[in-house]
């Protein structure tokens, strides 16, 4: 699958291609949850795709209990979203969602790509990370303003990093494997303790930097080896917080060139997004998109709940 194939496909194609990633052995009933005895209702009176159940005599569509259920795009729309997010290494802008797909409003794009997002941050059920697991964590935000003046030490205010304003953001990269990163509102010790501690196998062996918060909770694993980045050194034979660096720059540079800004209330969605990517880096577009199309299912995300501040 990719967008080649999908913008080639009529509506009614394109609704039988979902219907195929969700329901490989046939229609599921999504209200009793069987799997025989299934009617397609046609004509003018009803919509596309419409299910009739046998048993419970429900009614059902493809996109019922997905991200998709209620939406007024077409299905040919959604097919072609997931596929353009799931390529694009450094994501894609809800703006340039609008242009290439012709929707008809900056916020129907908007909500269509925080709701794939939602699907994105599915976490299969592969327990803790394992072997060898490298913890770092970045600021993500801009550069900091230059501030007038020079400060009574004689700095210039021109703060970055740890401490500055910008957002933290930490991540635990599993060699070889899968990442697992989301917003922090603190990087001390007993926040990062509690991110590794809770996503983290005690077999696992811990590669992080000089960073104090991690001294405490390193000891509770196999090993834990240190690269002392203010003394220059980053990396000592396979030591190293390199995935974390990789990763970071992917993150950075989809804020930078693609979305531009990104607001503390959304962070979350947006790590969720180049996770998935991450996770599944060792596979085709075609089956990236096939992987975010299933992960859709049994979530829902209306649009009141991006907009609305916690």
């Amino acid at each position: 699958m990719n967008l080649s194939t999908i913008s080639k496909l009529s509506e009614d194609e394109a609704r039988a291609t979902l219907e195929r990633i969700r329901w490989p052995n046939g229609p599921v009933c999504l209200h009793c949850g069987a799997v025989e005895n299934h009617k397609r209702l046609e004509g003018k009176t009803y919509r596309a795709g419409l299910y009739e159940c046998g048993e419970c005599r429900g009614q059902f569509t493809a996109t019922l209990g997905t991200i998709m259920e209620d939406t007024h795009l077409p299905i040919r729309t959604w097919l072609m979203a997931f596929c353009l997010i799931c390529s694009a290494k450094k994501g894609v802008s809800a703006l340039q969602l609008q242009r290439q797909l012709e929707i008809g409003s900056y916020r129907s794009a908007w909500h269509m790509a925080h709701r794939i997002r939602h699907a994105m941050s599915k976490e299969p059920l592969a327990g803790l990370l394992k072997g060898t697991v490298t913890a770092d964590e970045t600021m993500v935000g801009g550069k900091p303003r230059k501030l007038a003046g020079v400060r009574p030490n004689g700095t210039s205010g021109n703060k970055r990093g740890r401490g500055s304003k910008k957002l933290a953001v930490a991540a635990l990269i599993e060699r070889d494997g899968r990442a697992i990163v989301q917003p922090v509102e603190r990087v001390d010790a007993k926040t990062l303790g509690k991110f590794v501690r809770d996503h983290v196998d005690k077999g696992a062996i811990l590669y992080t930097d000089e960073w104090g918060g991690y001294t405490t909770v390193g000891k509770e694993y196999a090993a834990h080896h240190v690269v002392n980045h203010g003394k220059r050194e980053y990396a000592r034979g396979p030591v190293s917080t390199n995935d974390a660096e990789a990763y970071f720059a992917l993150l950075k540079r989809g804020i930078t060139g693609s979305f531009h800004s990104i607001s503390k209330q959304h962070l979350g969605r947006y790590c969720d997004e180049f996770s998935f990517r991450w996770n599944t880096r060792k596979i085709t577009d075609g089956e990236r998109t096939i992987e975010a199309i299933k992960s859709s299912e049994g979530r829902r995300l209306m649009y009141r709940d991006p907009i609305t501040r916690n």
